[in-house]
């Protein structure tokens, strides 16, 4: 094994959740090189923010058992046993396709870890509000919704005036100007005024989805 490679094989046991590989940062024989190690292992690792270059060398690689998401920029050796607690019970929402990325990496963490139903619901942004009340009825159910915003972020509030459930903001970068990266959406999403909002940092789909889990209580 790299003897740069320290993993964490035993978080599950402590947290509940296994740790993630966050592909930033890492060049791609790294990134390989890890996957190799989970597979030796026979262990179920998921890796996030993978780069063209990362996902290509792990396609070149043709490791039985991984499997590539190009849409939320991940890939995952196996995933986790189905937990039916937590099936149908936390969706993900969207503002726009342009958070489709961050939204689909919230979306396939919770398939990571077994959860089978995960409503998803996209281009619903308060621009046009309509969209999200056509959807209202089937968010209302949800015991928790992993809501993904950019620009200024006001899916957070009207959506968590509208819906019973726990709101998890997950402001994304997307925007121009004085959005500056995820900043206005993630400061309208901490001085919300509608109950039941909480945030995760700016495009954390990955903690936004693992929040979720927390909350409904069976990660």
């Amino acid at each position: 094994m790299n003897e740069w490679l320290n993993f964490d094989w035993e978080r599950r046991a402590r947290s509940g959740i296994p740790e993630a590989v966050l592909g930033t940062g890492k060049t791609a024989a790294q990134v390989l090189a890890i996957a190799q190690a989970a597979l030796a292992k026979n262990a179920n690792v998921l890796f996030t923010r993978l780069s063209d270059e990362q996902r290509e060398t792990l396609r070149r690689a043709e490791l039985s058992g991984l499997k590539l998401h190009s849409d939320s920029a991940t890939a995952s050796t196996g995933r986790l046993a189905a937990n039916a607690d937590l099936s149908g019970r936390i969706g993900v929402v969207a503002a726009g396709s342009s958070d489709l990325s961050v939204a689909r990496e919230a979306e396939r963490t919770l398939w990571f870890h077994g959860v089978e139903e995960i409503p998803f619901v996209i281009d619903v942004g308060v621009a046009g509000l309509w969209r999200l009340m056509a959807r209202i009825e089937e968010l209302r159910a949800l015991k928790v919704i992993v809501a993904v915003a950019g620009m200024e972020g006001a899916l957070f509030s009207v959506l968590a005036g509208q819906v019973p459930g726990l709101v998890i903001a997950v402001p994304t970068s997307v925007g121009y100007g004085v959005s500056a990266n995820g900043q206005a959406a993630l400061h309208s999403a901490l001085a919300s005024c509608s109950p039941g909002v909480v945030a995760v940092n700016v495009d954390n789909g990955f903690g936004g989805a693992v929040a979720a889990m927390k909350a409904v209580g069976s990660p």
